[in-house]
Parts: C-alpha cells; structure tokens; sequence
C-alpha cells in the first residue's frame, strides 16, 4: 500500500468571504462591528445624558427639547434605531454566512483527518501483517 497521497489544498474562508461580498455589504458589516462596541454605547449615553441635562438644567430660555416629553430627542432616538436595526440584521446575515463557510471548512479538514487516520492504521496493520509473516518464516 502507497503511503503517498495527493495533497489539497485548504480554503481561506476568511478570504473567500471577503471576495464574495459587495461594498454596501462591507459598509453594513463595519457598522454592525462598530455599533457592538462599548465605544458607541458610551457616544450614544454621552450623547443621552447631555442632551437630558442641558433641557433639565439649562435656562428655560436656552431649552430646546422640554424634558417631560423630549420628542426631539425621542425622535432622532428612533431615526437611530430604525436605521441601525435593519443595517446590523445584515452584517450578522454576513456573519453568519461567513461562520457557516467556516463550518464547512472545519468538517471537510475533519473529514480529511479521519481519511488520513483510517490510511494510517491500514497501513499499520499491514505492517503487523508482515511483521507476523517475517516471524513465522524466521521461527521455522
């Protein structure tokens, strides 16, 4: 039995994903990257608390957005989320793509080293065989 075999090549997942997406699908990636930072929650509180403070603790002539109600601020909230959400729903389709082509890249090297595993122990058995025959025929 012949030890050798053809080598392949393994996939780069990594760079096949980044072949396969279009800009805008890099664009929503790199937003879905970025909002899921604590670096945007703390832009995002900063914004909130100083918007809040200044029309709670500003001059009433100087408020712009009264605090019981804050509908400017409520509004330009909900542009935020309603423009975020569907962007970072795409990036993690993305994500999840790319995982799935990492998957598939996994089981097919897992694959590879049961193939090479079960080769091996062919051929180690094969080698007992013989080893047993040289036995038997210098015992005789």
């Amino acid at each position: 039995m012949s030890t050798k075999r053809k080598k392949t090549q393994a996939k780069n997942t990594n760079s096949e994903h980044k072949q396969n997406i279009s800009k805008l699908d890099k664009v929503a990636l790199w937003i879905t990257n970025q909002v899921g930072t604590m670096g945007f929650f703390l832009i995002i509180f900063t914004w909130t608390v100083s918007w809040l403070s200044w029309n709670l603790f500003a001059p009433k002539s100087m408020v712009f957005d009264p605090v019981p109600s804050c509908v400017f601020w409520l509004f330009i909230s909900n542009m935020i989320q309603i423009f975020l959400m569907p962007l970072i729903m795409i990036g993690q389709n993305l994500q999840s793509k790319h995982s799935e082509l990492r998957a598939d890249a996994t089981y097919e090297l897992e694959l590879k080293g049961e193939q090479q595993m079960d080769d091996i122990h062919k051929h180690l058995e094969e080698q007992d065989k013989a080893l047993e025959e040289i036995l038997k025929k210098l015992n005789q």
